[in-house]
């Protein structure tokens, strides 16, 4: 039987820097215990703006990306904090998903900002956004500050130890719910 899959999404237009190597040290370190992780960096793939035209129907990467996520056991998503909030690529990806691909799905979230006064922005707002997929998400979420936990562009122990507590957090979320979605239908699949 093979391990399920975490899918981290990497919310960052720009090339692999600070947060992707953070990231990539947590998924190495969290891989194969309990899940078998993968990476998706947004900078990587072209997702068409979100405007009502379905997934399939734009020729770039935008179908396949969804695909993705509705396959995956658990997902991470991972911001840069930007105006307060999430990235708007991330966002944009967001509102391509349908809501049965997350619903049900335990999510976890991880950000980064150049100051520790914007920890909770894009926290408040995907936790929002996950509410609307019917998303289970752990209370706990990493920050990274772009400066403190970062020595010549890597990052601290600590700072990867936190990332791994949240995928630790999604494997507590996906053992408890079987696959199953928590709870009623969200608002939006009614």
């Amino acid at each position: 039987m093979s391990a399920p899959t975490l899918l981290a999404v990497l919310g960052s237009a720009t090339p692999p820097g600070r947060t992707h190597r953070a990231l990539t040290a947590a998924l190495e370190r969290a891989d194969g215990d309990p899940f078998a992780t993968e990476l998706l960096d947004l900078g990587t793939v072209s997702i068409a703006p979100a405007g009502g035209a379905l997934p399939g129907g734009v020729a770039d990467d935008t179908a396949a990306v969804v695909d993705r996520i509705d396959a995956a056991d658990a997902v991470l998503l991972v911001t840069p904090v930007y105006r307060g909030s999430l990235s708007g690529i991330l966002k944009n990806l967001l509102d391509h998903v349908p809501v049965d691909a997350l619903r049900g799905t335990p999510v976890g979230i991880v950000a980064q900002g150049a100051s520790d006064h914007h920890y909770l922005g894009a926290d408040r707002h995907l936790r929002d956004l996950l509410t609307f997929f019917g998303s289970p998400t752990p209370p706990v979420s990493a920050y990274l500050n772009s400066t403190a936990d970062f020595a010549d562009g890597q990052p601290s122990d600590d700072a990867v130890a936190r990332i791994v507590a949240v995928v630790d957090a999604l494997a507590l979320l996906h053992r408890v719910a079987g696959g199953a979605p928590f709870g009623p239908s969200p608002l939006a699949a009614r």
